[in-house]
């Protein structure tokens, strides 16, 4: 699985998720980003091109170097400059406080310790930062969710522990974030892979 995970599945990805009906998803997501921005799972860098011109810098957060190697074409052609920061989105080498977004598109479903991450991405964040985030889930049809779990053991073997079964609305909430909007359809493609959410939430104070 070596070679599959690290040089196959990264170009796979980005031709999945770089179709001109995500494109759309991704460009009305990040038309509200501003100053400094955190993206974790930055991937293939499909969320470049919408990246607005209120952003300042972008530091990403990406463990494929294959994914990254990708996307150096899309961020040589951004004025936004792009900084590789860190390969886990579970321990972000950045200070408290230090970012006034956050920005995370398809990687809420495979980062191993979710919990982690958004805890991480919670602590980078700026008290009032937003936290954009666009994710496939758990439909709320109960025949799509059943076929989701019968699916998903072959899901995560084949896409590097991607869930079919999380709840992003639920994983966000219960950081700690609250939210200012949200929206659920299902994408065009078979319904156990495109029931996505499109989120912005904000960034309390930490206790």
């Amino acid at each position: 699985m070596g070679l599959y995970r690290e040089r196959i599945l990264p170009v796979l990805v980005d031709r999945a998720c770089g179709t001109a009906g995500l494109r759309k998803w991704r460009a009305e997501l990040s038309g509200g980003l501003s100053g400094r921005v955190l993206e974790i799972g930055f991937g293939s860098g499909l969320n470049v091109d919408h990246y607005p011109s209120t952003v300042e810098r972008v530091f990403a957060v990406e463990p494929s170097a294959t994914a990254f190697r990708i996307a150096q074409r899309r961020i040589g052609g951004s004025p936004v400059a792009v900084e590789l920061v860190g390969l886990d989105g579970q321990s972000i080498p950045l200070p408290d406080d230090f970012c006034d977004d956050a920005l995370c598109t398809f990687a809420l479903c495979t980062i191993p310790d979710v919990d982690a991450a958004l805890s991480e991405v919670r602590r980078v964040l700026r008290p009032g930062g937003r936290f954009f985030f666009l994710e496939h889930g758990l439909a709320p049809d109960p025949g799509v969710a059943a076929w989701q779990r019968r699916i998903e053991p072959l899901q995560r073997r084949l896409a590097d522990g991607c869930h079919l079964t999380r709840d992003p609305i639920a994983l966000v909430r219960g950081a700690g974030f609250a939210f200012d909007d949200v929206a659920q359809q299902y994408g065009a493609g078979p319904k156990p892979w495109s029931w996505f959410t499109r989120g912005v939430a904000i960034c309390p104070d930490l206790p």
